[in-house]
C-alpha cells in the first residue's frame, strides 16, 4: 500500500493542470459569524455578572437608580421592551397636586417612602 500525503497530492494535481477553485473570502464570512456570536455571548455574560437578568427578559419591569445621591443621578425604567432614562436635575418645578407620602433618609443611606393613608385626606 502506497502512502500519500496531502501536500504531495495537491502539488501533483496542480502540476497536472487542474486548479483548485476556492473563494478566498470564505474564511472571512465564517470569522464574521464567530464575531457576532462572541459579541452576543459577551453582552449576556456582562448582564448576568451584574445580576440583572431582568434587563434581557421581556416579561419583567425593572427600575434602576444609577449614581444615587449624586448630581448626575439617573433613573432607568424598563417596561417590557421599552427602556426610558430619566436624568435628575436641581430645577424647581411648579404646579398643583396633592401630597402622596413622606420619604425618610436612614443612617445607612437607604431612602424609605411611606405613603399617607387616604382616610386622613
Amino acid at each position: 500500500m502506497k502512502t500519500r500525503f496531502i501536500g504531495k497530492k495537491r502539488h501533483s494535481e496542480i502540476e497536472r493542470g487542474s486548479q483548485v477553485n476556492e473563494d478566498p473570502l470564505d474564511g472571512i464570512a465564517n470569522l464574521f459569524d464567530v464575531a457576532i456570536v462572541f459579541a452576543v455571548a459577551l453582552m449576556l455574560a456582562l448582564v448576568t455578572y451584574h445580576s440583572l437578568p431582568e434587563l434581557v427578559s421581556t416579561t419583567s419591569d425593572v427600575t434602576i437608580v444609577k449614581n444615587p445621591g449624586t448630581p448626575d443621578m439617573e433613573i432607568i425604567i424598563k417596561h417590557g421592551e421599552k427602556v426610558e432614562v430619566q436624568k435628575i436635575t436641581d430645577e424647581d418645578v411648579l404646579g398643583m397636586g396633592k401630597r402622596l407620602g413622606t420619604t425618610f433618609l436612614l443612617d445607612s443611606g437607604e431612602v424609605i417612602y411611606v405613603p399617607e393613608n387616604s382616610s386622613q385626606n
